[in-house]
């Protein structure tokens, strides 16, 4: 059975359909899918430096930044019911995910200068802190640790999207936005929570690999782990603001 997934994109029944399995057909490999995560990350980057070097020449981002989330969220959910279409929806998902991220981080790079790079190395060592404790087994995707990463991963989707709602009439979440003990504690919490869905994706993929899944969820596998990692970069940079405020 499939592991479960806390990333919505990457779904218990994505490699169960009876068309991914005919035979002759190239297979999805490990190594291919981080190839393809590569291209998708180098893609990701170039867009959102581009974004980045455009709000610092004056331009106003803004559009760009709701225009790129927009589109992001559209191609996302496009791609999660028609895994098919990933290599050719990937790429352009990057770039508008790279256009949303550019904008963001050089927002918070003009008011907490140098705050983007410590996220992103952050982002990275928790990454590659995460792919070694998978590989040597020292975290195990149990189906109990899936429950509870997916849980805790729809426990925070609907915290945020009721604090969406409130901010519509003008009120605000308590303590979510704070730069207090609980504010930075709550953004603690759902770091880690971001973080550990890295390891129900690396499950996720490994899975796929070993059931022969078809090449073009490469794209696929690749998508799901950017929407992680992106997920994570935003988290990190929300918490080390809630920090340095306090300073």
């Amino acid at each position: 059975m499939i592991g479960r997934s806390g990333n919505p994109t990457l779904k218990d029944t994505t490699f169960e359909k009876p068309e991914q399995y005919s035979p002759g057909m190239n297979a999805m490999t490990i190594e291919g899918t981080v190839n393809k995560a590569f291209i998708t990350l180098v893609i990701l980057l170039g867009s959102a430096f581009g974004t980045w070097m455009l709000y610092f020449d004056g331009y106003n981002v803004i559009p760009m930044a709701i225009g790129g989330a927009i589109i992001g969220f559209i191609l996302a959910l496009v791609v999660s019911f028609s895994p098919k279409a990933s290599p050719y929806l990937v790429p352009i998902y990057a770039i508008a995910e790279g256009m949303f991220l550019g904008a963001i981080s050089a927002q918070y790079e003009s008011i907490l200068n140098g705050i983007t790079l410590q996220a992103a190395l952050l982002t990275m060592g928790v990454f590659l802190a995460l792919l070694i404790a998978y590989k040597t087994r020292l975290i195990k995707a149990t189906e109990n640790f899936k429950l509870g990463v997916v849980a805790a991963t729809g426990g925070i989707a609907l915290v945020y999207l009721i604090s969406i709602i409130l901010r519509l009439f003008g009120l605000q979440m308590p303590f979510l936005h704070d730069a207090t003990p609980l504010g930075i504690g709550i953004s603690v919490v759902i770091v880690i929570v971001a973080a550990l869905n890295l390891v129900l994706d690396f499950d996720f993929i490994e899975n796929g690999a070993e059931q022969g899944a078809p090449k073009y969820m490469e794209w696929y596998g690749a998508f799901g782990l950017m929407v992680t990692l992106v997920w994570l970069y935003l988290e990190m940079v929300r918490l080390l603001a809630k920090i340095a405020s306090r300073d």
